[in-house]
């Protein structure tokens, strides 16, 4: 099968943000009097939309949980969004991947602003040709939402610039993958019958990617660019 689109989620993914995402979470619980020393806790925050967690987690309430995530842009914005890291070897295979004529996207639930602030902070923005997160507000939050924006902007880009594009096309030749470390990224690329990668370098428990129905499963960066060079 010939990989033509490539949509990546962001976190656990591209970069690693554990210190980053798990200390503006422990800023907003300290808020409503919650103290959590042990930042690994709080790494099943890294992936699913902040709302959501705060309620799965902590039995928060709509309104209580919209408020912590106040809490955590509180501590992220000026701080959290830096205290990340860009996985090795993770810009040069996504240099190979544009280089070889493969079209790359982002599909985060992460808001869009901090989305590109993370992808300039690292230097590689320039190789999405389209970038889509939810907002700041809550809207589009959910993985299988982010996806099917993403997939429209690059049809939209397809229409415009056939001469460059293939034909969009999912589960064939040409086809589109979404690739990610948890199974909301799984379960949000096969809503839209998307060949599915699941990482193991991110954070997913054991046997969540499995569990999921990934298509396939690497363990590493190199691993992952070969796949996708196919």
């Amino acid at each position: 099968m010939k990989y033509k689109y490539l949509l990546f989620d962001l976190d656990g993914t591209l970069t690693d943000p554990k210190e980053g995402i798990t200390t503006s979470v422990q800023y907003a619980l300290r808020a409503f009097g919650i103290e959590e020393p042990d930042l690994d806790k709080l790494t099943p925050f890294i992936g699913p939309p902040l709302r959501e967690s705060f309620m799965h987690f902590y039995g928060f309430g709509e309104e209580q949980a919209r408020e912590a995530v106040e809490k955590y842009r509180e501590w992220f914005r000026p701080k959290g969004v830096f205290q990340n890291s860009i996985y090795p070897g993770m810009k040069e295979m996504l240099e190979m991947l544009e280089e070889s004529g493969k079209v790359l996207a982002v599909a985060s639930s992460k808001p869009q602003v901090f989305v590109e602030q993370v992808l300039r902070h690292f230097e590689i923005y320039r190789y999405f040709r389209v970038i889509v997160g939810s907002e700041l507000d809550g809207r589009r939050d959910a993985k299988e939402e982010v996806v099917a924006e993403a997939l429209r902007q690059l049809e939209e880009a397809r229409l415009e610039k056939k001469e460059e594009f293939g034909e969009l096309r999912c589960g064939e030749e040409d086809a589109a993958v979404m690739i990610g470390d948890r199974k909301f990224d799984i379960a949000g690329g096969k809503e839209h019958g998307l060949t599915t990668v699941g990482v193991t370098f991110g954070y997913a428990e054991e046997g969540e990617l499995e569990a999921a129905g990934a298509d396939f499963i690497v363990d590493t960066v190199e691993e992952l660019g070969r796949l996708l060079m196919q």
